[in-house]
């Protein structure tokens, strides 16, 4: 593994992870009028753009990361 692969896997990570604790607690307590709706779904969209971006690169740390990004945003929208 390169360094600069480790760089994006060590991104990935910790951009994917920063969605957890908002999944988990709109998971727990079924409450999202205090989340913007404009701002997930734009992510949402983005995300979408990036997954396909990394598909088409067959770059494995983008997909990976964007994959389970999208899990826990369209989770939390």
């Amino acid at each position: 593994m390169t360094w600069i692969t480790a760089i994006g896997l060590l991104a990935a990570t910790l951009t994917t992870s920063a969605f957890i604790p908002q999944a988990v607690k709109v998971i727990r307590t079924k409450q999202t009028e205090d989340l913007s709706l404009g701002m997930y779904t734009i992510m949402n969209i983005g995300v979408v753009c990036w997954l396909t971006y990394g598909i088409l690169l067959q770059d494995i740390p983008l997909v990976v990361a964007n994959t389970i990004t999208l899990i826990f945003t369209a989770t939390i929208l």
